[in-house]
């Protein structure tokens, strides 16, 4: 595995929208302009690594493949968790080297590589996956078999002895990253980020469905 670096810029760019106050102006959409709702669309500018805010037609554009080049798909909405999973033991989540309870896994189509993010106290921090480990951890996941590359990730939780798994939007995954570093203190983030963190994971629970029998990458 490769040393861990800062987020890359979209994990950043998606920090920022957590953190900063609220704009006085109406959000608008970053591709055409129209004024947003604030129950938005997001698609991810696969060039820049980005996330850009998106009105209901542009999102309904890109979700089209091969629109735009490729350069832009649109956030998926689809919320997945396999009630047959049985989690990952101490052992293999080591081989993950992810020091902490949390973290996301994607993969960059553009760079072909699979990515873990996950908080730290200096913000979120990112880790290239060594394909082998990532096959011999997650490679028999049937969300990891379902997963879309850039636009969204497995979401995996580690609480004492349980493991969580979910197949969830990219833009949720920066969502939390942005709420626990609104919370985080110390070393391992403090009550108040583990509080969020729960009620994150129950909301989650109530969402996700089980994948269909034909569903897809």
């Amino acid at each position: 595995m490769s040393t861990r670096q800062e987020t890359p810029v979209l994990g950043i760019t998606r920090l920022r929208r957590f953190l900063a106050p609220a704009p006085a102006e109406p959000e608008r959409c970053e591709l055409c302009g129209q004024r947003l709702t604030e129950d938005h669309r997001h698609v991810v500018d696969t060039e820049h690594r980005a996330l850009a805010c998106a009105c209901t037609p542009c999102a309904l554009l890109f979700a089209t493949p091969g629109a735009g080049h490729g350069r832009f798909r649109t956030v998926p909405d689809r919320c997945l968790a396999d009630p047959s999973d049985q989690g990952l033991r101490d052992d293999v989540w080591e081989r993950l080297q992810i020091p902490v309870s949390v973290a996301f896994f994607f993969r960059n189509a553009a760079l072909d590589r699979l990515v873990a993010i996950y908080p730290s106290p200096a913000g979120p921090t990112e880790s290239e996956l060594d394909p082998a480990v990532w096959q011999s951890v997650l490679g028999d996941n049937t969300l990891a078999r379902l997963l879309e590359p850039d636009v969204e990730a497995l979401l995996v939780h580690r609480d004492g002895d349980r493991t969580e798994c979910f197949l969830v939007p990219i833009d949720d995954c920066y969502e939390l990253i942005g709420r626990m570093r609104l919370h985080w203190k110390g070393f391992d983030g403090g009550a108040a980020a583990r509080a969020d963190l729960a009620t994150f994971f129950h909301d989650l629970r109530q969402q996700a469905r089980t994948p269909g029998k034909d569903e897809r990458p």
